[in-house]
């Protein structure tokens, strides 16, 4: 069963995305904000990454407006972590937030806060394929 990890601080999006991910059979973990997300990805080495970009909270523990672009260098930075694809869970899908997105090692990204799941499944199944 493929392992994804959720990074993400909305208690909306969380009961969303892990009810509808566990019921097309992958195995859901949640960190609420970068540093215990990036912790968790080391230690469990999930097989993909959805991060919300907007966390209050950046991979040092502080406020951070980059939070979830700086926590993706990091984890593409680190050798244990850097071959697990990531996709951004952004609401800025415009084409300068897009070469952001793209530019920090994230492998895709996905529109928030409506999510058009079949669009997110396709992306996950491709990228663990």
């Amino acid at each position: 069963m493929p392992r994804i990890l959720l990074i993400e601080d909305d208690a909306d999006n969380i009961s969303l995305l892990t009810r509808l991910l566990e019921h097309h059979g992958y195995e859901m973990s949640v960190a609420k904000h970068a540093a215990a997300g990036l912790e968790k990805a080391r230690e469990e080495k999930p097989d993909l990454i959805l991060m919300d970009l907007e966390l209050p909270e950046g991979p040092d523990g502080q406020p951070d407006p980059n939070a979830g672009l700086n926590a993706t260098r990091t984890l593409k930075a680190d050798e244990t972590t850097a071959g697990i694809p990531v996709i951004a869970l952004t609401a800025h899908t415009m084409a300068q937030h897009r070469e952001r997105i793209t530019s920090a090692g994230c492998d895709d990204f996905q529109e928030k806060p409506i999510f058009p799941f079949q669009s997110l499944l396709d992306k996950i199944g491709q990228l663990l394929a």
